[in-house]
């Protein structure tokens, strides 16, 4: 006897249910979690959940960490739709972070409206030249996208804090990994007064809504979905698989490098050895529990981000240990693959042949 999966008949509603279950079974195993781990669970879910959503500072600051998650996340799925595999986008993140606070120490002691938007171009460019390496490497020789992005982002990492610990350290900061606090012309504008809401949380809005419409009212859009689904029918019609590569990780590439300027000019106001808690990684769960859509990676991303701050005030108020909030990410990705896996498929006993 052997267990096969056998595809269920399609249902429109699977595309909304298993993100819902995915999200329920999530809190419900870390309810169980964080009782295993001697905490009150109530109270550390009430803390981790929604406690951020009750105070308007806490509201702004989902906008803040849930910009580059929609951002990365946006470009990722262009690429996923068209099964081209971009992992590395923490790296072309920092990439882009690099670039940009090139421009601002370069212009450190000049003003002008110009400092910003040559310093998001730079973002842009520098995503772009890390994220073309694994697709020249695809196009070219068939090497695996998936462990070339991956393997690049360690690469860029080292690249950044050789800079900060060395030729870019800040010559006045007490001999900290860091480099000059950017000048006022290299900071992102702020929307709202008093929080750390900024530009770029509109951005990625623009781009998503952008995004939305390439895919769903566009040529291009229509190509990336047939190569995607129906390889063979693309190539029957002529669509150029290479060409589909170097798109999703230059897209990928250059808005994940534009997130990366965005969380140097923004939150931070310089660059430091760690940029991001991992928002290329996390952005691929938030393109899944989007469903690949520009919409759904909106609300999602604004979901993760909740994880972030939840994490951080039950660390406070609850005693609950950093980790479990990657713990959290993970479950949630995990439950989203197997709720999808299920409601698609069933499971049959067969006899072995």
């Amino acid at each position: 006897m052997r267990l096969e999966l056998v595809r269920r008949p399609d249902n429109p509603w699977i595309a909304v249910a298993s993100p819902l279950l995915a999200v329920a079974l999530t809190v419900a195993s870390g309810f169980a979690l964080f009782a295993l781990l001697g905490l009150d669970p109530g109270r550390t879910l009430y803390e981790f959940l929604v406690a951020p959503l009750t105070s308007f500072q806490s509201l702004t600051e989902l906008g803040v960490k849930g910009a580059p998650l929609a951002l990365i996340a946006t470009g990722l799925a262009i690429g996923f739709r068209a099964n081209v595999w971009n992992i590395g986008a923490e790296g072309q993140l920092v990439a882009g972070a690099i670039a940009a606070g090139g421009v601002a120490l370069a212009f450190w002691n000049e003003t002008g409206w110009w400092i910003l938007p040559l310093m998001a171009l730079a973002s842009v460019a520098g995503g772009m030249a890390w994220a073309a390496i694994p697709a020249f490497l695809r196009t070219r020789f068939g090497v695996n996208e998936i462990l070339t992005s991956l393997m690049l982002t360690y690469v860029a990492t080292l690249i950044l804090q050789m800079l900060v610990f060395g030729p870019w350290k800040d010559p006045d900061g007490f001999n900290y990994p860091q480099t000059r606090l950017f000048s006022e012309s290299a900071l992102l504008p702020v929307l709202i007064g008093g929080t750390r809401l900024h530009v770029g949380a509109l951005v990625a809005l623009v781009a998503a809504a952008v995004a939305w419409f390439v895919m769903t009212r566009t040529t291009i859009g229509f190509e990336i979905a047939v190569i995607g689904d129906a390889p063979r029918a693309g190539r029957f019609a002529g669509f150029d698989a290479r060409r589909m590569v170097w798109l999703a990780f230059l897209v990928g590439g250059g808005v994940s490098g534009l997130a990366g300027a965005f969380e140097a000019a923004g939150p931070i106001g310089q660059l430091v050895p760690v940029l991001t808690p991992g928002y290329g990684f996390t952005a691929i769960i938030v393109a899944f529990l989007g469903r690949l859509s520009p919409p759904g990676i909106v609300f999602a991303a604004l979901l993760m981000a909740l994880t972030y701050i939840g994490g951080e005030n039950a660390q406070i108020a609850a005693g609950l240990p950093q980790a479990a909030t990657g713990v959290f990410q993970g479950m949630l990705l995990f439950y989203l693959l197997a709720t999808d896996g299920l409601l698609r498929f069933r499971v049959r006993l067969a006899r072995a042949a």
